[in-house]
């Protein structure tokens, strides 16, 4: 089947590290005349690249693939693509269970995306899976999208760690650190697209370069990554407690583009709990970690993520958690129910608990949290504060932003009026005037 101008439609579920792949494959894709439609009723070909990490995310994964296979009877699709950590965790089943695909790639295999889909366009099904252990050689650029002032930048692939209740090593392979001169050439490559920010991540960022040079190498990369200019902002995801050093808290104190934001994955603050996990921190090394931030850099903005409901988890663990939430007052914290996944230690442990206490735990923190946080934006009000534009809302006739306290799509935002018109990417000093449990109301300076 020869289609000429092919379009394609791309779906992107689960995190950022997700999304990275999906703007390499958009590159090599156009690189290799095909063009992007964002309406999937005129594609050619529908991509889906999934998420498989916890069981919510795989039901959206194969309602996204039933959806999207509704086009090749009422569209114009003729194949159907299915990518990333779902395709790669079900290969086996995958055309068995799912009949509606064509094609299908692991989550190695990315840069075979303009193969599989002339296959599958030409002879119908196919798929493509190696050992999760290879990393792709890409030279294509990243097709990022052009109204987002910021961007991903992917320092590593895999994870070492294991922890109990984790699949991702057994779909991403074991970890991989990218070559520091590759990185920087890509930051440069997305500034030249027009990102002011460069967001950092990996399934682990403090372990970077420990494989391939032997040592601890992202204040390193952050240092590097400061001297490209055009860049304004360099944001850090994923850094685990143990490996949060006293150099690379120097580097975040001293380097100015390097944001005073920092994401620490603890997940419990109980030691029973952290070491039935699998983790590699104790209470005392999270406690320490967080002091000795707000100690060196007084205006950190720390990010964090819990797991309620652990195998085991007993009503004084979980309010030792709560506790700790309650005296620790972290600046922004998400908190997730345990989702028992097969294939991990964790799913063939005693004692699960059950969804209703699960969920009362979970609602239970959120309710803290949002009182501290509500509590930490009252503080700003009649403060001004460095704002990075994303956006104009025509209806509200406001603009949004995010301060260096706010990663998009987890943290808040800013709304502001502005007397004069701004551009997606302006750092923009704002007045605060008025404050909400995670958003901030604001006027534009003059």
């Amino acid at each position: 089947m020869i289609i000429l101008n092919k379009k394609v439609f791309f779906v992107s579920l689960g995190c950022d590290k997700n999304l990275v792949d999906s703007e390499v494959m958009l590159g090599i894709l156009a690189d290799n005349s095909f063009s992007i439609t964002a309406d999937e009723t005129e594609a050619d070909v529908i991509v889906v690249n999934t998420c498989s990490f916890i069981h919510d995310a795989k039901e959206e994964s194969i309602e996204t693939i039933l959806e999207m296979a509704e086009h090749k009877k009422t569209g114009k699709c003729k194949a159907l693509i299915v990518t990333g950590c779902l395709s790669e965790r079900y290969k086996d089943e995958l055309f068995t269970e799912l009949p509606e695909i064509d094609g299908a790639i692991g989550t190695s295999n990315y840069d075979e995306i303009l193969e599989v889909i002339n296959q599958a366009l030409e002879n119908g099904r196919c798929s493509s899976f190696s050992d999760i252990n290879y990393s792709p050689d890409l030279k294509s650029k990243r097709m990022v999208s052009p109204t987002t002032a910021f961007a991903y930048l992917k320092i590593a692939e895999g994870c070492n760690n294991n922890c109990t209740y984790c699949i991702i090593p057994k779909l991403r392979g074991v970890y991989r650190s990218r070559k520091l001169e590759d990185l920087i050439l890509e930051a440069e490559q997305l500034v030249e697209m027009g990102k002011k920010e460069i967001i950092l991540v990996a399934q682990d960022t403090t372990k970077y370069g420990m494989d391939l040079y032997g040592k601890r190498m992202l204040p390193k990369l952050l240092k590097q990554l400061a001297e490209v200019e055009g860049l304004e902002w360099i944001r850090l995801l994923y850094c685990y407690p143990e490996d949060i050093t006293d150099e690379l808290i120097n580097t975040i104190k001293t380097e100015k583009k390097v944001l005073p934001y920092i994401d620490i994955p603890i997940q419990h603050i109980n030691n029973r709990i952290l070491n039935n996990m699998a983790r590699l921190s104790n209470r005392a090394t999270i406690e320490n970690v967080i002091n000795k931030l707000r100690n060196e850099i007084p205006d950190i903005c720390i990010r964090s993520t819990l797991i309620v409901g652990f195998p085991g988890e007993t009503e004084e663990e979980y309010i030792e958690l709560r506790d700790f939430v309650e005296k620790t007052k972290l600046n922004r914290l998400g908190v997730f129910t345990y989702s028992l996944e097969e294939g991990t230690p964790a799913a063939e442990m005693d004692m699960q608990i059950q969804e209703d206490v699960k969920k009362k735990r979970q609602e239970e923190i959120m309710i803290i949290q949002q009182e501290i946080s509500f509590q930490n934006n009252e503080a700003l009000i009649g403060k001004s504060i460095d704002v990075i534009v994303e956006g104009y809302l025509p209806e509200e006739e406001v603009y949004c932003g995010r301060s260096y306290m706010d990663a998009p799509n987890v943290d808040g935002m800013v709304f502001f009026k502005s007397s004069f018109e701004l551009l997606t990417g302006q750092i923009i000093n704002v007045e605060i005037v008025q404050a909400q449990e995670y958003d901030l109301i604001g006027e534009a300076g003059e």
